[in-house]
């Protein structure tokens, strides 16, 4: 079972392949910030804790390229005010 985190550029998401189900979490990028829109893990998978693998691997993906974050998404806006480490890549 591959549960490996991919860039997907051209669709602007991260994926995560289990078996035949696959989670994301898509985005807009701009030149200083990135945008995360939506965070989708299949039913099938949930309670695995992709969905947060997924987060982390954005807010990381985030902190390299030195770009600031704005949470669409419920989920990656939560996590945020739940983990002051990540707190910092808020645009504000």
């Amino acid at each position: 079972m591959n549960t490996d985190i991919q860039h997907n550029q051209d669709k602007q998401r991260f994926e995560i392949h289990v078996g035949d189900y696959m989670g994301y979490m898509t985005y807009q990028s701009y030149s200083d910030y990135i945008d995360y829109t939506h965070t989708i893990v299949p039913k099938e998978l949930g309670g695995q804790g992709l969905g947060t693998d997924l987060v982390k691997y954005g807010l990381a993906f985030a902190r390299v390229n030195h770009l600031k974050v704005k949470p669409t998404c419920s989920f990656v806006a939560s996590m945020i005010d739940k983990n002051k480490v990540y707190q910092d890549l808020l645009n504000e």
